[in-house]
């Protein structure tokens, strides 16, 4: 399947990418854990979120105000900037949000992949990176 999203511009997003991010927030929260990925449409077309907040890594656009504290509330850690205005980008909040999906994926499934890579991610975030 092609992907219909807009293409970023030098790392820009058009307003129509911004607002379907917001959707894909929207969706995230009304997420019901017996249900697959929800999607949001563009253009008619359904996109499953994870696809739009995928889509969104690379955007260095500053994120609206009201939704970085949609995206730092999901965090278990305080959010910190080495910005002086404390902005975040669309990027880390895409970054941010693609962990989430997968996560809730992965606990929705039980499967015995998800244990495995569950494990995985445990034994890797014990491991000290150069």
């Amino acid at each position: 399947m092609n992907n219909l999203l807009p293409e970023l511009h030098e790392g820009h997003a058009p307003i129509t990418l911004h607002q379907l991010f917001r959707d894909a927030l929207e969706a995230y929260d009304d997420w019901d854990d017996e249900t697959d990925v929800p999607v949001v449409y563009h253009l008619g077309m359904p996109v499953p979120i994870g696809r739009v907040f995928d889509h969104m890594r690379n955007c260095t656009d500053i994120l609206p105000n009201n939704m970085v504290s949609a995206i730092t509330e999901r965090l278990t850690k305080p959010w910190n900037s080495d910005s002086p205005l404390d902005e975040m980008t669309f990027s880390t909040a895409a970054r941010v949000m693609c962990v989430m999906v997968r996560k809730r994926q992965l606990q929705r499934s039980g499967s015995d992949i998800g244990a495995f890579i569950r494990r995985f991610e445990k034994l890797r975030a014990g491991r000290v990176d150069p």
